[in-house]
């Protein structure tokens, strides 16, 4: 089975051309992943055909569950079927088929190499049940919901709530993030009895209005070097609580992703699309 290996700032992902196979796809993930005794990545993204968009795609986390968006990953889904001729970049650019819906990527080229993509990430969801987030009793109802007081470990963390297709919760600090113990904090914030589906928890330095620093704890992967949809949940809970403008460029460990929104409407997110190798799996 061929691969190839590709980053959006550091979120590193192993696609396959899948259009002609079938596999237990959950397990391949688990099994590919593993940075000791597979190929080394947060999950696995899939190249499908679709009734709907250009192409479809399907991402499996690391530990084998599957998710409804990756910013990132998406930029190099794009990166993959373009330059491959899977699909044809029009005015619209190219129309991908997610669980979260279609998206359009537009990609940015250095001579006649994809170096990166814009893509339309689609209108942020803020009404908690639909994020989904189990409020208590007498919570509102419609969002958004920001600030919610949330104490976990004796540390108060208040939290913003918000999905870009799958659910984040967004806590602004005074602490560097590079001393948070988010690989503490992380899994007991993703497995919460407060967000039925899991979530994914982003914890952010205000650096100024147009620049925030975060890390981003992944549901289903861990600690990953950069998060598409949570750069974007970030941006949206920032821009919702006054911090900063309708640009803002969020930079998290593995390099910077600018993000755009108006405060309604799509959100737009840019940033790098990087293959790194290719190479066959050969289960064994």
């Amino acid at each position: 089975m061929k691969f190839t290996k590709m980053h959006g700032t550091g979120n590193d992902y192993v696609y396959i051309d899948a259009r002609e196979l079938d596999a237990d796809w959950p397990e391949l993930s688990k099994a590919m992943s593993d940075r000791h005794f597979g190929i080394g990545s947060d999950g696995l993204i899939l190249i499908l055909d679709s009734d709907v968009a250009d192409a479809r795609m399907r991402m499996f986390n690391a530990d084998g569950s599957e998710g409804e968006m990756c910013g990132n990953g998406i930029r190099c889904f794009a990166k993959y079927a373009i330059e491959r001729s899977i699909v044809s970049p029009g005015p619209g650019g190219v129309a991908v088929e997610t669980p979260a819906g279609v998206r359009n990527i537009f990609p940015t080229y250095s001579g006649d190499r994809i170096t990166g993509a814009r893509v339309s990430m689609g209108a942020p969801i803020l009404r908690p049940v639909d994020i989904p987030v189990a409020l208590p009793s007498g919570g509102d109802g419609h969002g958004p919901v920001l600030n919610h007081p949330f104490n976990i470990d004796g540390l108060d963390l208040p939290l913003s709530f918000v999905s870009m297709g799958n659910p984040h919760a967004v806590t602004f600090i005074q602490q560097p993030v590079s001393e948070f113990p988010l690989h503490t904090l992380g899994p007991k914030v993703e497995h919460h009895n407060l967000f039925p589906r899991r979530v994914n928890f982003e914890i952010v330095n205000v650096e100024t209005p147009g620049k925030l620093t975060a890390r981003v704890w992944e549901r289903g992967s861990g600690e990953t070097m950069a998060c598409g949809t949570g750069a974007c949940a970030i941006a949206v809970a920032a821009r919702l609580d006054g911090i900063c403008g309708d640009q803002v460029d969020i930079t998290l460990p593995g390099g910077t992703l600018r993000i755009e929104w108006g405060g309604a409407g799509e959100v737009h997110m840019e940033g790098p699309a990087v293959e790194v190798f290719t190479g066959e799996w050969n289960d064994s």
